[in-house]
């Protein structure tokens, strides 16, 4: 079953889908190998790890087509994508859905900030006219090869105009076509529960850990009403954590040695990008000609 086909089934199901972000692919395989149905491709996380830059609207759309594309091909799961603003116009935001498409993305979704954007959990974001935002749902959904793409329309609206209007603007991006709303950054649990009450269409959630939001469950936002929750700087922030624990005892110590029980071997990372695959496709070719093909070089 394709990818695309298979998300929008899923989500017709009544238990909430919940898919981790990514920020790489090995951060990506990761989320798959942990047995998850969906993975996010988190524009602040690639943005981060590919440019090293905040996310504020520095990674063009050729960029993250690539990271799109790598990241379909690195996993057997949908991806649900970051599109950013659409990267322009109703016009850029057409190109924009034909190239996630056919980079092998299941769906996307785009934001009705201006541009250039901002971090959906950082302050000063403004956002374009609620009708010029829900032309660029239109044209969006009228791009798509396959009504199994979906289509998910971010509102961040909630932090400056408050939630009323997020809401409204909700309701308007959903009339005009959206397959998911996506209001970010509610500031309670209540304002939670409105948001999946009150917008007459299929709504999702995004758990960022410290940020603007409560940290709710994947269970207490499926008993609100949600289809789909992201959870995108899990991964990230973690690692971040790990990697300066790791490093601070490398230049203490001189060796990394009192850290590898925090650390996958060699053989297990090597299982985990593919190698053994490669190593048999080289016997296979004579390519190589290796004793133990479950061993490393």
């Amino acid at each position: 079953m394709a990818a695309t086909t298979s998300l929008r089934a899923r989500l017709r199901q009544d238990s909430i889908l919940v898919a981790p972000g990514c920020f790489d692919m090995i951060s990506g395989k990761l989320v798959e190998e942990a047995g998850f149905e969906a993975v996010y491709l988190s524009g602040n996380g690639h943005t981060a790890s590919h440019l090293g830059l905040p996310d504020a609207g520095y990674a063009t759309l050729t960029e993250m087509v690539t990271r799109v594309h790598n990241l379909a091909r690195s996993v057997r799961i949908p991806v649900i994508a970051d599109a950013d603003t659409g990267y322009g116009n109703a016009l850029n935001a057409r190109l924009t859905v034909r190239e996630y498409e056919q980079a092998g993305a299941a769906a996307l979704h785009i934001e009705d900030q201006v541009s250039p954007k901002k971090c959906g959990h950082t302050l000063g974001r403004e956002v374009i006219g609620a009708e010029e935002m829900a032309v660029k749902i239109e044209a969006a959904v009228d791009a798509r090869r396959s009504d199994d793409f979906l289509i998910i329309a971010r509102c961040d609206a909630r932090t400056t105009l408050g939630l009323d209007e997020a809401i409204r603007r909700g309701q308007l991006y959903a009339k005009a076509g959206a397959d998911l709303i996506f209001v970010e950054s509610p500031e309670s649990e209540e304002e939670f529960r409105r948001v999946a009450e009150e917008v007459d269409a299929p709504v999702m959630a995004n758990m960022v850990e410290s940020g603007r939001s409560p940290l709710l469950s994947a269970q207490r936002l499926e008993q609100l009403g949600f289809k789909l929750v992201i959870f995108p700087a899990t991964a990230w922030l973690a690692a971040v954590h790990a990697i300066r624990e790791v490093l601070a005892t490398l230049k203490q110590d001189g060796t990394s040695a009192a850290r590898h029980n925090r650390m996958v071997t060699l053989d297990d990372y090597h299982r985990l990008m593919g190698f053994l695959e490669v190593w048999q496709l080289e016997q296979r070719f004579g390519l190589k000609d290796y004793a133990e093909l479950s061993e490393s070089p």
